[in-house]
């Protein structure tokens, strides 16, 4: 354990924060927290707990990216013998046993540069937003293509492969482990408990603007990447495109063209809520509604999108997506 770091970030995150602070208590080697502009003491607790604090400068835009960074620039210089570090967000608690899985799974597997477990929403019954997020966080283990921002990564490949990207608002963690792919490295997700997550969502508000935030990345990942971008992510995107924008203009054309009959078009959207919950395998109720929300999403993941294209001149300055906000 002395060889594995922790670093926390968080902005406001309360209560949340000091339960994550408790779940680190098995984590015995150092732990820093990176705070984003904090307003409700989170700082000061976080020194009363004897944890390192890095506070971001406010004149620079916050990114989870640059705060993960700035957290193991700090971490490496308490300990210059950590090899791996523990990203964790303030509003998650790891969970007992995930460290020695983590660190076993490292040990065992030379070609594995970052691992990550199970995902758990804390309160999944509060709302239905915070249920999209918990199903969001399913995912078969085995190798993978990405990670989230909670995991456990060799700090030599982070070094490799320079970090992440400070200027990403969102979509930083599967940028990066398209970087450490790229290099041979594997990224992993053990069947194991790794941290329950609260997401706090409990307003229509908050989820579009996170969908939103969803969309922007995917175009700026895609502006990152050119054309090493991977044909998941096009899909992603241009899915978005079809059923935000294509297949309405379709409609709207259509309408003007043979009057209100041409209305009907729009049971494709239905048809297709239907066929995406007959592919999934929770009862009805929650099939569609899963379901109607992906379909949903399309709408402000395009807003994100169009954020990005119009104003990628701009877009390091653009940080407006706390959806907790």
């Amino acid at each position: 354990m002395s060889r594995t770091g922790v670093v926390v970030i968080g902005r406001n995150e309360g209560e949340r924060l000091a339960r994550c602070f408790d779940s680190l208590e098995v984590a015995a080697g150092a732990i820093v927290y990176v705070d984003s502009g904090s307003t409700d003491g989170s700082v000061e607790m976080a020194r009363t707990r004897a944890v390192q604090v890095v506070a971001l400068d406010l004149s620079v835009p916050f990114t989870a990216a640059r705060a993960r960074n700035a957290g193991v620039q700090r971490l490496l210089q308490l300990v210059p013998e950590v090899d791996r570090v523990q990203f964790v967000d303030g509003d998650c608690e790891m969970i007992d046993g995930w460290f020695d899985a983590a660190n076993r799974c490292l040990d065992e597997n030379a070609q594995i540069a970052c691992v990550c477990g199970r995902l758990r929403e804390r309160f999944p019954e509060r709302s239905i937003y915070n249920r999209l997020c918990d199903f969001e966080w399913e995912r078969p283990p085995g190798d993978t293509d990405a990670c989230g921002g909670i995991a456990m990564m060799r700090v030599s490949v982070l070094n490799e492969v320079d970090g992440f990207r400070e200027d990403m608002v969102a979509g930083e963690e599967p940028e990066l482990c398209q970087r450490i792919r790229q290099q041979g490295w594997k990224v992993h997700r053990l069947p194991v408990a790794m941290a329950w997550h609260d997401a706090a969502m409990l307003r229509f508000g908050q989820w579009w603007k996170r969908s939103k935030r969803a969309g922007f990345s995917y175009a700026q990942r895609i502006s990152l990447l050119g054309s090493t971008t991977e044909r998941g992510l096009a899909r992603q995107a241009l899915r978005t495109w079809l059923w935000a924008a294509l297949v309405p203009v379709i409609i709207f054309l259509c309408v003007a063209l043979a009057g209100p009959v041409a209305l009907i078009l729009t049971l494709v959207y239905p048809i297709q809520i239907l066929r995406i919950a007959l592919g999934m395998e929770q009862t009805l109720r929650i099939r569609l509604e899963r379901a109607f929300f992906i379909m949903l999403g399309k709408f402000p993941e395009l807003l994100g999108q169009l954020q990005f294209w119009l104003g990628h001149r701009r877009r390091r300055g653009i940080t407006g997506f706390d959806y907790k906000s």
